[in-house]
C-alpha cells in the first residue's frame, strides 16, 4: 500500500535554511518541489556532478554540475523578522484565506 503524499508547508521561491546534512546552516531559495518523493532542490546548494553523454548535435558531453534534491524534513522556512529557520503552522484568516504563520511568534509568513 502506497503512502499518502507528504503535507507540504513550503512553496517554490520560499527562502529556506538547511538544518541537517553537509549543507547545514546555509540558506537558499527553493527551485523545485517533488511532493511524491518528499524532496526539494535549493538554489546553489547540494551541488552534484553528472556525467552526460553528447547526442552529436546540440548537447555536448562532459561533467555537469547541478543542484541535488534534499529531503523536506531537513529544511525550515526562514522568517524575515527572526532571520533564521522557523517552524510553521497554517492559520485561517477572517476572509477565509489560509496563510502560513510562525509557530513561535505568530507572524504571517505569506505575502498577503
Amino acid at each position: 500500500m502506497k503512502r499518502a503524499p507528504y503535507k507540504l508547508h513550503l512553496k517554490k521561491d520560499d527562502i529556506v535554511q538547511v538544518i541537517a546534512g553537509k549543507e547545514k546552516g546555509k540558506k537558499g531559495k527553493v527551485l523545485a518541489i517533488f511532493p511524491a518523493e518528499e524532496r526539494l532542490t535549493i538554489e546553489k546548494l547540494n551541488i552534484v556532478k553528472r556525467h552526460t553523454k553528447g547526442d552529436g548535435k546540440s548537447r555536448q558531453s562532459g561533467i555537469v554540475e547541478k543542484e541535488g534534491k534534499i529531503h523536506i524534513s531537513n529544511v525550515l522556512m526562514v522568517s524575515d523578522k527572526v532571520g533564521k529557520g522557523v517552524r510553521t503552522k497554517l492559520k485561517k484568516l477572517e476572509d477565509g484565506k489560509r496563510v502560513r504563520v510562525c509557530a513561535k511568534t505568530g507572524d504571517v509568513l505569506d505575502k498577503v
